[in-house]
């Protein structure tokens, strides 16, 4: 660890040491000014260079712009930006931070999405029922949480026999993105509720009313390469109708308020009006959960492909040694997955490097001084804090080579000490979910996945290939080549 990243872990208690200096940057006229900081955003810059672009321009990881969408769904798409890992990690903080309808950003979606509830994510951690629907999720994740593996186990071996079937077949090539959305949608449904949703009434089309349901949330953050006017009208200046997606939420709603009966009588007991309840465990499963799924595993499956034959013999060997000596019937068990260093590293490195959020916000409770690695700097309360965690993740002054993925970045006492620089939670990864912070409930459950996917695929392939692309919020995997375990 450089003497850089110690300092910074021994600093967060110590007061504010580096020179005072002014926020640069500005909002420019209101409205046109907005217009034109998206238009740079999405197009003329793209994401990346917008920010890149002000760094060079103010020297500085901290500066004032407007993020989008702006006018007319923001109210205020005025921003403080935070690019490094120092600053980011006050947006964290709740005693200076509060985070009421700031989940998606300076707009929030039409509560007709979500049944007309606030649900959640768009909580305060000072509202009561924040901690009432945490609540709900803990004891949900702790009551189910002996079903995880054998479920994903045998959700997942499905997607297995598709990609071989596919790869053998006539196109020679998998869709490993089609695949992973039937199975992960499946695999949450089965893990939290014991329930197969093609099996009821929800039908094989689960997923694709889901994700149509949130391009209906999350159209103001998208680009479809359709021409320019039309985005710029029916996908970040207005919302779309909430009304045409009614009738396939009304299905999803259905499902969960069966599949989830048991749940929902636990949030009954506790306070919870049965009808909220429902909608919050609807959105945590399709949003958080399944939402997460549908970009983290072609991520993982990215950087894997990337790595090739070299990281993956490491993989799998370390793998079934460990499976092996842990009793070897070949069973994967939580015993064995937390002593598989490499892999362990491979999913923090994966989430590190490409984090499946990429945005958080919060609004200042209170007048107070942040630090970058360079400066300090006079927040006013009321002012609105966002971070672009992939330039946080990837700050060049915690993480050597930040833009490379290191497979073995976080094996060891040296690396596990790089851990708490890893934001995608909502929260270090070092720290701990609670009902009173904003941290994501499952972030240990969507680890723990994260390694089993690995674990289970090199259980049974020695290795693979892949063509890699894009798709809306990620990695678009096209499997190519698969080699069945050969020991």
């Amino acid at each position: 660890m450089s003497s850089t990243q110690t300092s910074l872990a021994s600093s967060d208690a110590a007061p504010p040491t580096k020179p005072l200096r002014a926020i640069p940057g500005s909002y420019g006229f209101p409205f046109f000014s907005p217009i034109r900081d998206r238009l740079q955003y999405y197009y003329s810059q793209g994401r990346d260079n917008f920010f890149k672009t002000r760094v060079d321009q103010y020297k500085s990881t901290v500066f004032r712009t407007n993020m989008p969408p702006g006018p007319f769904m923001a109210k205020d798409p005025r921003v403080v930006c935070l690019l490094d890992a120092q600053s980011f990690q006050v947006l964290f903080d709740i005693s200076k931070v509060e985070k009421r309808d700031l989940f998606t950003g300076t707009y929030m979606p039409p509560t007709a999405l979500t049944g007309g509830y606030r649900v959640c994510a768009y909580l305060d951690p000072s509202e009561p029922k924040h901690a009432m629907n945490k609540k709900l999720l803990f004891s949900l994740l702790h009551d189910r949480q002996p079903h995880f593996l054998p479920e994903f186990h045998d959700t997942f071996s499905k997607l297995f026999d598709g990609l071989d079937a596919a790869v053998a077949g006539e196109a020679k090539k998998a869709d490993f993105n089609a695949l992973n959305d039937v199975s992960s949608f499946e695999f949450c449904c089965r893990a939290y509720f014991g329930v197969d949703p093609a099996s009821t009434s929800l039908g094989a089309d689960g997923p694709k009313k889901v994700s149509k349901w949130l391009l209906f949330n999350l159209h103001p953050l998208m680009v479809l390469g359709l021409p320019k006017i039309v985005e710029e009208i029916f996908l970040h200046t207005f919302h779309l109708p909430p009304f045409l997606v009614k009738s396939d939420y009304k299905k999803i709603y259905d499902f969960f308020y069966s599949a989830a009966a048991k749940t929902l009588d636990r949030a009954e007991s506790i306070g919870l009006d049965r009808e909220e309840a429902c909608h919050n465990l609807l959105f945590a499963t399709c949003f958080n959960s399944y939402g997460g799924f549908k970009v983290f595993f072609p991520d993982i499956f990215q950087w894997l492909a990337r790595a090739g034959e070299s990281l993956h013999k490491r993989l799998r060997e370390e793998i079934r040694s460990v499976v092996k000596a842990e009793g070897g019937d070949g069973s994967i068990t939580i015993t064995a997955l937390e002593k598989m260093e490499l892999a362990k590293s491979v999913v923090y490195e994966a989430l590190r490097i490409e984090p499946p959020v990429m945005f958080q916000y919060g609004r200042a409770k209170k007048d107070f001084v942040l630090e970058s690695h360079d400066a300090s700097f006079e927040v006013k309360e009321g002012e609105m804090l966002f971070g672009f965690q992939p330039f946080a993740t990837k700050d060049p002054k915690v993480f050597k080579d930040p833009e490379t993925f290191v497979a073995d970045r976080f094996v060891g006492d040296e690396g596990a000490k790089l851990l708490r620089y890893v934001y995608w939670s909502n929260g270090r990864e070092t720290d701990v979910p609670a009902e009173g912070n904003k941290q994501c409930p499952g972030k240990d459950f969507v680890v723990m996945v994260g390694r089993l996917l690995v674990a289970e695929f090199f259980m049974r392939y020695d290795s693979f290939e892949a063509e890699v692309g894009t798709v809306l919020l990620g990695a678009q995997i096209t499997i190519t080549k698969l080699s069945r375990a050969t020991s």
